[in-house]
């Protein structure tokens, strides 16, 4: 797939902290990119880069195949973005702010206000002042707003802070939609290891400033196996088996045994099993979930 998004050693440095250091990013055309990594980590200060909103101390940032430098209003027109906390105005409706952007970005249509409102979730508030939001309310306006131009790229800076489990989840089927319907490109911002491991397809993972993994989310996934639990009758038999194809076993809390091997090696084991006359009752995959693999890296 063509990258919309490259950034090629990209680099901030605010006095003597090194932000950001020499970051290269390859966002692919239908991408939801999940831009992981903890507070503090770089990540919005890559995304103000890529946005223009900060200038960069050294690297480059192209869009759709162009140089933001040089074509950056070009650039803009297809782009939505949410970078930290959402800009409005707070005396007026959600309404008259979407009325706002669609007003000075031009060529949106009217109708576009309150299919947006809806699709974020706030169609039953959109008459309503912005200053009686809550954070989350807040946060699905600002999200309607970067979508409201029909964007082709839309960078999301932590979207779902201040979000309830329901709107978490809602915010991440709107994604999921508009990227499977539209085609429409995403790279999200977030600490939260678990709904960039079901929501993405694509994973930069970023340490200190530092671009540590930028990996498919199965690739990722898939190197966080550690194992095979096995549970066969007779167990002593089961053992032996394993121990002669030269595997390391430990035994097993909740019963059967542990076995240190990589996920190329489970078919072998279950076949030998088998064939070698073990009743063989669960073979089931050992893995690290996301949070525990970022956290040893």
């Amino acid at each position: 797939m063509p990258s919309v998004l490259r950034t090629e050693g990209l680099s901030k440095r605010f006095g003597s902290f090194q932000a950001v250091d020499n970051l290269s990013l390859d966002v692919q055309e239908g991408d939801i990119y999940g831009f992981l990594g903890v507070n503090g980590a770089g990540k919005t200060t890559t995304m103000r880069m890529i946005l223009r909103l900060i200038r960069p101390t050294s690297g480059s940032v192209s869009v759709f195949g162009l140089d933001i430098r040089r074509h950056f209003i070009e650039i803009m027109k297809r782009v939505g973005c949410l970078v930290e906390l959402p800009a409005y105005y707070p005396y007026l409706s959600a309404w008259k702010n979407l009325e706002i952007v669609r007003l000075a970005t031009g060529g949106i249509e009217e109708k576009r206000i309150p299919e947006m409102l809806e699709l974020v979730g706030l169609g039953k508030r959109m008459h309503d002042r912005v200053r009686t939001f809550s954070q989350g309310m807040r946060q699905r306006l600002g999200i309607a707003m970067a979508l409201l131009p029909r964007p082709k790229l839309v960078l999301l800076d932590e979207p779902t802070n201040g979000l309830d489990p329901h709107g978490i989840n809602h915010i991440r089927e709107v994604i999921k939609d508009l990227n499977r319907r539209e085609g429409v490109t995403f790279v999200i911002s977030s600490h939260l290891l678990h709904e960039v491991e079901i929501t993405c397809n694509r994973v930069g993972l970023i340490k200190q400033g530092k671009l540590l993994i930028e990996d498919t989310i199965q690739k990722i996934l898939a190197k966080t196996m550690s194992g095979v639990r096995v549970v066969g009758e007779p167990s002593e038999r089961c053992a032996a088996l394993l121990k002669e194809m030269g595997l390391a076993i430990l035994d097993d809390p909740a019963g059967g045994l542990r076995v240190a091997a990589g996920p190329e090696r489970f078919p072998e084991i279950a076949a030998r099993l088998v064939q070698s006359g073990v009743a063989l009752k669960e073979i089931t995959p050992l893995r690290q979930t996301l949070e525990e693999f970022f956290l040893a890296q």
